[in-house]
């Protein structure tokens, strides 16, 4: 009885732990996660940054959603999976039309990764018209 024991754990073990043993998964990693946009002109219009991040993670990266804090900002990302290894890059616009003073947005990326869900940040002065 106690073989059969033993070869009953060790068959449950190996089922418990091969699922820890391949923990594989894509991982976004952000070179910034922030951008200070100093002082801009409303009459200028619309600026826009770019965050490159690269899938360190050793399965494709989904960027699922990426949610801006307003309607002033709008995000663009790519909508095909990153491959390990290989860069991306999300664009964020600001409209300051008819917001002067100071100004901190964010924008929550969503991901398959490591880490589900990223902030990224986007602060400025916007200068009123004359």
């Amino acid at each position: 009885m106690t073989k059969r024991f033993l070869i009953a754990l060790f068959a449950i073990c190996s089922v418990a732990f091969s699922g820890i043993a391949d923990d594989k998964q894509a991982e976004a990693t952000f070179e910034v996660k922030s951008h200070d946009f100093g002082t801009i002109k409303e009459e200028k219009g619309p600026v826009s940054c770019t965050f490159e991040f690269t899938n360190t993670g050793e399965k494709p990266l989904i960027i699922i959603d990426a949610t801006a804090s307003c309607g002033c900002t709008r995000p663009e990302y790519p909508t095909k999976p990153i491959k390990p290894g290989k860069k991306g890059k999300i664009k964020v616009t600001y409209s300051p039309i008819g917001r002067p003073g100071t100004f901190k947005k964010t924008v929550k990326i969503k991901t398959n990764g490591r880490e589900r869900s990223t902030t990224l940040r986007i602060e400025g002065t916007v200068i009123p018209k004359k």
